[in-house]
């Protein structure tokens, strides 16, 4: 059995894999929100601040605070986020550092999934927010069309049949719109809603989709850096393969992600 081991230690890396692709859900996901400016945000799961950037080129917010339990990726998040109103913060999303209805509008991006105690975390959120907050998370569609992931893991279950138990689509099942509708619901929002936010993920060749996998960082890359070489190269070959390509070379894929909404009374 491959151990799981997810590691988040560096933004260069993050980036190219899936850091810019969630800046483009992003966009999507405070679109739907429709919410009036000059507003209290908490940005839960910051990383590298990919949706704390676009709350401050869209919302203008009154503050920003960005909650995350990596100071590597806090560190990156502050250099490329300089707004006076901005705010990075060491914390765990089940225990978050922040005063009971202090914000607005509460948001996390691509962490919902990773958290051990997704209820407690869904709780905190609530508590951060003042009557008639919103609160809203996003997560990619592992086991469906977030698909330059799900490509990835079917090619390495085929070849490999124990990664099966790292796939994300298996991993998290809560990734999907019945049980992130029953969390939100559950913490005692109301008007809970979902949507698919479908964003296009083009690469300008295969080494443009298949070199952020050796960065290491999250689920397929920790499992495509746990392999030797000759079984990465077979697997590399493998997508390959089966990839399908424009007459440039290029790789167009989309990226779903779930998006979920909700108030607070």
């Amino acid at each position: 059995m491959p151990e799981r081991k997810d590691t988040w230690s560096s933004g260069d890396d993050y980036e190219p894999y899936v850091g810019r692709w969630s800046r483009r859900v992003a966009r999507e996901l405070i679109g739907w929100l429709d919410v009036p400016a000059g507003l209290r945000w908490l940005d839960v799961g910051c990383g590298t601040g990919a949706l704390s950037e676009t709350i401050v080129a869209r919302c203008s917010p009154h503050a920003v605070v960005g909650v995350d339990p990596s100071e590597q990726y806090l560190e990156y998040a502050r250099a490329r986020v300089t707004d006076p109103r901005v705010s990075f913060r060491v914390g765990d999303a089940q225990a978050l550092p922040v005063k009971d209805g202090d914000h607005d509008v509460a948001v996390s991006g691509l962490v919902l999934n990773f958290v051990p105690d997704q209820p407690q975390a869904v709780a905190e959120m609530r508590r951060s927010l003042a009557a008639g907050g919103t609160m809203a998370a996003y997560v990619w569609d592992y086991a469906g069309e977030m698909q330059l992931m799900r490509r990835f893991w079917d090619a390495a279950v085929a070849l490999d049949p124990e990664a099966l138990e790292l796939d994300e689509g298996r991993r998290f099942p809560s990734a999907r719109p019945a049980p992130l509708v029953e969390l939100f619901e559950s913490a005692g929002l109301t008007n809970v809603r979902v949507l698919a936010i479908d964003v296009p993920t083009v690469f300008k060749d295969f080494d443009d989709y298949w070199s952020p996998f050796l960065g290491g960082q999250a689920p397929a890359p920790g499992y495509c850096m746990s392999l030797s070489e000759e079984r990465r190269a077979a697997l590399r070959e493998r997508i390959r393969s089966t990839m399908p390509s424009h007459p440039d070379g290029s790789i167009h894929l989309i990226a779903r992600a779930w998006a979920v909404r909700g108030l607070v009374e």
